[in-house]
C-alpha cells in the first residue's frame, strides 16, 4: 500500500473503468476503508457488485455494466455466452438480462444477483429511483481452456466468435433450440464453419453434442442462411424428400453463379431457388437471376422459386410442389411421407363436410 493516497491516481483509474473501482484497487491506492464506507452510506458512491463500486450516484451505461462484471470476475474474466453473442452481433442486446462471464477454474467468483439503487436523491441531484435496477447481475461460467478462448486483444474482452456460437447454443433449453441457434449464428454472423468444427473437437460440448454435430453437417452441405436451413429441415427432411446439393456452381455469361438446391444427383435436373427478398432486390442481382433463369430454360432444366413466407408458413405446400416436379421427372418415393401434418390433411376425418343436400 502506498504511504499517501493520490486522488489523481484514483481519478485516472476510474476514467479508464467507466467510473468504477474495486475494493482491491482502492486498497492498493491507499484509500481508507472508512472513507469507502462513508461514501457508500451517504449515496455518493454505489455498490454495483460484491467488491465493485461506482463513484457516481447515477445510472450505469451499458459499457459500465459490462466493465463491472469483468472487474468482479478478475483480470482473466471474459464476456461470454449470451453477452458475447450480443457484442458479436449474434443476438439482440438484452438490457434486463444478466451479464455472462467465463473465468478459469480456481477463480473464486460466483454468480451475483441484480443490484438496486440505494438512494433516490443526493445533494439535490435527481438519480434513479431507490430500488430500481442498477446492475442486472452476473452469471459465472468456468473453463479449463480459458487461455485459448479469448478473442485476442479485443475490448471488452470476450470469447472468440466460434466459442461464443457454441456456448450460446449449448445454453439453449433444448437440443432443437441448440441446433437452430448454431445454424442461425453461423449463417447470420458469418462465423467460419472450420473454426466451429475445430473448437468442437478441442472442447467437446457438454450437452447437445449430437444436435450440434447435426447442425455442423447441415452447414457443411452448403446451407448459408436461415431460409436454406428451414427448407432443408421443414421441407426436405420433414417430408422425406431427397437431399439436394447446395450451392452448386453454374456458369452464366462467363461468370460462375451458385444454385441454392440442385437435385441432379438424384436423376432429376430440378433446381430450387430460395429467394430472400432483401438479398435479391438490387437491380444487378435481379438481372443476374434473370440470366440464370434463361440459362436453366435453355438447358431444359425445371426450376422452382420459393420465398421465406412460403417455406416457413406453408412448408407442406412447398414440399408438395417439389415432389410433384421430382415425380414428373422420374423420381420415385421409397417410403411414405413422414410428415404428420400432411397425414392429417390427407385423412378423411379432416376433410370439410359438404354443405347443403342433407337428409330431410
Amino acid at each position: 500500500m502506498p504511504a499517501t493516497f493520490s486522488p489523481a491516481a484514483l481519478q485516472a483509474l476510474v476514467d479508464r473503468q467507466y467510473g468504477l473501482v474495486t475494493a482491491a484497487q482502492l486498497h492498493a491506492l491507499g484509500f481508507p476503508p472508512s472513507r469507502t464506507r462513508q461514501r457508500l452510506e451517504t449515496g455518493s458512491w454505489q455498490r454495483v457488485l460484491h467488491g465493485v463500486y461506482a463513484i457516481t450516484s447515477g445510472a450505469l451505461t451499458r459499457e459500465a455494466i459490462l466493465e463491472a462484471a469483468l472487474l468482479y470476475g478478475g483480470t482473466t474474466a471474459l464476456l461470454s455466452h449470451r453477452t458475447a453473442a450480443e457484442l458479436w452481433g449474434m443476438a439482440p442486446v438484452s438490457e434486463a438480462g444478466p451479464v455472462h462471464v467465463t473465468v478459469p477454474y480456481g477463480v473464486s467468483a460466483i454468480g451475483q444477483p441484480a443490484t438496486a439503487v440505494g438512494h433516490a436523491v443526493h445533494n439535490d441531484r435527481v438519480v434513479p429511483a431507490r430500488g430500481s435496477v442498477l446492475h442486472p447481475g452476473v452469471v459465472v461460467h468456468r473453463s479449463r481452456a480459458q487461455r485459448h478462448i479469448g478473442a485476442g486483444d479485443l475490448l471488452p474482452p470476450r470469447t472468440t466468435r466460434a466459442d461464443t456460437a457454441l456456448d450460446h447454443a449449448i445454453a439453449q433449453p433444448s437440443a432443437r433450440e441448440a441446433y437452430v441457434s448454431l445454424i442461425g449464428t453461423v449463417t447470420n454472423a458469418r462465423v467460419r464453419l472450420d473454426d466451429v468444427r475445430r473448437r468442437m473437437n478441442e472442447r467437446t460440448p457438454r450437452r447437445y453434442r449430437k444436435a450440434l454435430e447435426a447442425a455442423v453437417r447441415l452447414l457443411a452441405e452448403g446451407v448459408q442462411s436461415m431460409l436454406e436451413y428451414r427448407f432443408a429441415v421443414d421441407v426436405e427432411q420433414a417430408h422425406g424428400l431427397p437431399v439436394a446439393r447446395r450451392q452448386e456452381p453454374v456458369v452464366v455469361d462467363g461468370r460462375t453463379l451458385w444454385e441454392d438446391c440442385d437435385y441432379s444427383e438424384h436423376g432429376v435436373p430440378l433446381i430450387v431457388r430460395l429467394d430472400g427478398r432483401r438479398s435479391h432486390s438490387a437491380r444487378e442481382v435481379a438481372f443476374r437471376d434473370r440470366r440464370r433463369d434463361n440459362a436453366a430454360e435453355l438447358a431444359d432444366r425445371p426450376r422452382l422459386v420459393f420465398g421465406y413466407e412460403e417455406v416457413v408458413v406453408t412448408p407442406c405446400l412447398v414440399a408438395g410442389e417439389v415432389e410433384q416436379v421430382l415425380r414428373r421427372e422420374g423420381w420415385h418415393r421409397r417410403d411414405e411421407n413422414p410428415c404428420p401434418a400432411c397425414a392429417r390433411l390427407a385423412s378423411p376425418d379432416t376433410r370439410q363436410p359438404r354443405t347443403g343436400g342433407g337428409a330431410a
